[in-house]
């Protein structure tokens, strides 16, 4: 059964209530975790891991993306990866493959770019703890100048991965467990010199190379930002919004600072909520506090009419609606009536057409007059 009344007082008291879950305000995580990572795992829960300002890889575990809790860390000093052993773990990148959890990780010297590497290691549990597996490669034996931020992608059957910084950006098939180099693969490179910090996200028939350009950790004069390029194929041609090659350096400028957040970049994976909207995390200067390190953003994704991703004025947010999960999200289109145009949850945030659940929502009429409706089962 569905009751309907024009209850905007209610609306407007519910949302004062609910004000700490509707909206969030940036950074979400107040500590120096540089080139975030994240991955949602079967309890529900993000887990986001990060270049080791704290030693032997950081682990954050959230339910919403904004309220992050510090578990641990992935390694150990007696357990941590010995390949380069002056080295630091920078840029991990987190996955979960044939149910286990798989972390590919650079290890790097400051000017080590011939030196510095890329490995793996596993575990049963998004906490871990982590076993190291080992070197898939070296930059000089793979024969690619600073061969660091890794990146994984599965692809009609086909385990990839994604690396590089500034010198190219590359890619080669993985062996079925993603554990090695596949024997007899040959590297391709994807894109030219302008970015590091690889990310792939399959949308709508196209694949959207991010990357990160400029300079990442000099504080107020950092230059880093966001770009994207795409492609109709994982390992391209990409191009920018022109059809320029990003073979060339051409990109479409995605996220850059503003007054309040200096050098926003090396996003992590792009995941949704459950009303499926998309969300980014970055990390970034506080302007108000640069010697608090790079610390971690979010923000909301859009796809533009084109396809193209957006964010909101290309700069990072300071506040903003938070993303839904559970009755925050709730909507029943096909229960909605037939003259329903747009569905908002309580506070006014429209959602997608796409969400499915229960409880009070806001729908607007044809005529412009908004409802909220219970919807029960």
């Amino acid at each position: 059964m569905q009751r309907l009344t024009i209850t905007a007082l209610l609306v407007l008291l519910l949302c004062a209530s609910h004000a700490q879950t509707t909206t969030y305000s940036n950074p979400v995580i107040d500590n120096s975790l540089p080139d975030p990572t994240v991955v949602k795992a079967p309890d529900g829960y993000f887990y986001l891991y990060a270049t080791e300002n704290i030693r032997n890889v950081p682990i954050y575990r959230s339910q919403n993306l904004v309220d992050w809790r510090y578990m641990g860390t992935a390694f150990t000093n007696a357990t941590r990866p010995t390949m380069v052993p002056k080295g630091n773990i920078w840029a991990p990148d987190i996955n979960i493959i044939d149910g286990r959890y798989v972390m590919y990780y650079s290890k790097s010297t400051w000017g080590g770019e011939w030196e510095c590497g890329i490995g793996v290691a596993t575990a049963e549990h998004p906490t871990g703890p982590f076993t190291d597996v080992g070197k898939l490669f070296i930059s000089n034996e793979i024969g690619v100048q600073n061969s660091i931020d890794p990146f994984y992608i599965e692809d009609e059957g086909n385990k990839y991965l994604f690396w590089g910084s500034f010198r190219g950006i590359y890619a080669i098939q993985l062996s079925d467990d993603g554990l090695s180099v596949k024997p007899g693969a040959e590297k391709v490179q994807i894109a030219g010199t302008l970015t590091e910090g690889t990310y792939i996200c399959k949308h709508d028939g196209y694949y959207y190379l991010f990357g990160s350009a400029g300079t990442c950790c000099d504080g107020l004069n950092s230059t880093y930002r966001v770009v994207v390029a795409r492609s109709e194929h994982l390992l391209g041609p990409y191009v920018n919004k022109t059809g320029r090659p990003a073979l060339d350096n051409n990109f479409m400028l995605l996220l850059q600072k503003n007054n309040k957040v200096v050098g926003p970049g090396h996003n992590s994976e792009i995941v949704q909520d459950d009303a499926g909207q998309y969300w980014m995390l970055y990390h970034g200067y506080e302007a108000a506090d640069p010697d608090g390190g790079r610390k971690v953003y979010l923000d909301q994704v859009t796809w533009g009419s084109d396809g193209w991703p957006l964010i909101r004025n290309r700069v990072p947010s300071a506040t903003a609606p938070a993303p839904l999960f559970g009755e925050a999200a709730s909507i029943d289109v096909e229960r909605s009536p037939s003259n329903v145009q747009h569905v908002y949850n309580l506070c006014g945030q429209q959602l997608p057409s796409t969400a499915t659940a229960h409880g009070l929502v806001i729908k607007q009429l044809a005529d412009g007059t908004r409802v909220t409706v219970n919807i029960e089962r």
